[in-house]
């Protein structure tokens, strides 16, 4: 699948034709600058590799200077394959938002917000165990029984309990493009993405 890397900048809302208002998402998608061209006789695989985002020189080590160097690029913070493009691209070559069309369904794949250790309630939706009554005082958000017993004396993996939540790689398919706006390099798209504000995400269409 073609695509490009941006940056989610945050959410707002555009009116419709029919005066209907639609939640979406602004995302700065490109330009992004071809670093490489995979090639099924070099590689075995037909594909560009992106960089987006200039990172300063000095935070770079020598390895990823001389890989831009090579692209007449500066350094790039974030670099992604991809594969699936009509058009072919030569090393240096820019792609912009103009890739993409007004109407068009696009997949987004980012990142999800981290948001640490959580219980069953927040986690997976459990309702807890019962109310504040029949002499209950600290049971409202706990996960209840996890149904080990004698047999089979231990607990299943997979099991639905308190862990680590968010930071999984996450893809929302289908998503309309409301607008593109060239001059700015930005992707309206309806409805949310994964992650935060500012981090990065693929569109591929």
């Amino acid at each position: 699948m073609s695509g490009l890397i941006g940056k989610k900048i945050g959410m707002t809302s555009i009116f419709d034709d029919s005066g209907k208002n639609i939640p979406c998402t602004v995302i700065e998608a490109g330009p992004c600058i071809v670093t490489q061209v995979r090639t099924e006789e070099n590689d075995g695989y037909n594909a560009i590799q992106l960089g987006f985002d200039d990172k300063a020189e000095k935070n770079a080590v020598k390895a990823e200077k001389g890989h831009f160097k090579k692209a007449g690029s500066t350094v790039k913070r974030k670099v992604v394959e991809f594969q699936g493009y009509d058009k072919e691209y030569k090393i240096g070559d820019s792609i912009g938002v103009d890739h993409f069309e007004e109407g068009e369904y696009v997949d987004v794949s980012g990142i999800s917000k981290g948001k640490g250790f959580q219980g069953v309630v927040k986690r997976h939706g459990f309702a807890g165990v019962g109310q504040a009554t029949h002499g209950q005082h600290n049971r409202l958000r706990a996960p209840g029984s996890i149904g080990a017993a004698s047999y089979p004396a231990r607990v299943f993996k997979g099991m639905k309990m308190a862990g680590r939540m968010g930071g999984n790689k996450i893809k929302v398919m289908n998503l309309r493009v409301l607008k593109v706006v060239p001059e700015k390099n930005l992707l309206l798209l309806k409805g949310c993405v994964p992650g935060h504000k500012n981090s990065y995400l693929t569109v591929e269409k």
